[in-house]
């Protein structure tokens, strides 16, 4: 099945070149399904591209997807056209009266301040405490998995002496997990973060478990209430030309801090492009978390999450 967008959303036109199916709202009316309802809180600031990596990524399941998109009444985006957040963004404080199977809150540039400090640190508190009431299942993503585990777990987050920047090896601490099921032995995961979360702080809340880390980027996947929470360090939902783009504005910023991402460019050659490693997991992530912690435990009748 495809997924449900709103008409006109670009995302759509983007995908149907890459042979993806979607359809929108006027077409899904049609169809007598009960579709899944994802709700996605997009903090980047390049939400056109975040949306088209995110849709891209839950396109590939069986089941229908009714796909809204989340925005912030206390901080406006400067790199997105207000024309297009008004026509496909929905204030919070209007969705909260709504009940959602999953949700998806997206990392932010905002990493190297105090999370107190971040201008809508109220308003994003309030609404990681309505998706343990109205939602089923929620992925946090790299700053977002930070700031849940910090709020939530009290988790601190700590500064790196250098980015941790590029693909680096991840190794599932239990296969057994559904949202493993389909994976090797181990798997690449893109990573573009200046602070880190510690295992040994992690280990202490028994209400949390390490299910994925790797040698070098540490802890990279931390799981909560059976599944009713996933919390990602890196992010598997990049598009192969994203770390690309990072690296080269930095360039042309004068950036001292900022290294070439390592495992990224073949043969560690810039003008050779981008290897990708990471996609054929992170489809198989986002299809596990769609269908063994979305679908297969909420209830039919949505009003029923609690």
């Amino acid at each position: 099945m495809p997924l449900r967008l709103p008409d006109g959303l670009p995302a759509i036109e983007l995908l149907k070149q890459e042979n993806i199916f979607v359809m929108d709202d006027t077409r899904a009316h049609a169809q007598d399904i009960r579709p899944l309802r994802i709700v996605i809180l997009n903090l980047m600031p390049l939400k056109i591209t975040t949306e088209t990596d995110l849709v891209r990524l839950l396109s590939n399941t069986p089941l229908q997807i009714d796909i809204a998109f989340m925005k912030l009444r206390s901080h406006t985006p400067k790199n997105t056209p207000i024309e297009h957040m008004m026509m496909f963004y929905r204030d919070f404080a209007e969705l909260r009266r709504e009940k959602f199977d999953g949700m998806i809150i997206t990392g932010a540039p905002v990493e190297q301040m105090e999370f107190e400090q971040v201008s809508y640190w109220d308003e994003l508190v309030g609404i990681f405490e309505w998706a343990r009431t109205h939602v089923t299942s929620t992925l946090y993503i790299c700053w977002a998995a930070q700031a849940g585990l910090y709020y939530h777990y009290g988790i601190p987050k700590y500064g790196l002496e250098k980015k941790m920047f590029g693909i680096f090896s991840q190794k599932p601490v239990d296969v057994r997990l559904p949202i493993f099921r389909g994976f090797d032995d181990e798997f690449m995961m893109p990573h573009s973060r200046h602070t880190e979360i510690r295992r040994e702080d992690i280990e202490l809340d028994e209400r949390l478990n390490i299910i994925a880390e790797g040698r070098e980027s540490g802890v990279s996947m931390v799981m909560a209430r059976g599944g009713r929470e996933f919390f990602i360090t890196g992010h598997l939902e990049y598009s192969p030309d994203t770390l690309d783009k990072e690296y080269r504005r930095d360039l042309a910023l004068g950036r001292k801090d900022v290294s070439m991402p390592v495992q990224y460019y073949r043969d560690n050659n810039m003008a050779r492009g981008p290897l990708v490693s990471w996609r054929a997991h992170a489809n198989l992530l986002f299809s596990n978390w769609i269908n063994y912690y979305v679908y297969q435990e909420t209830p039919y009748n949505i009003e029923e999450i609690e």
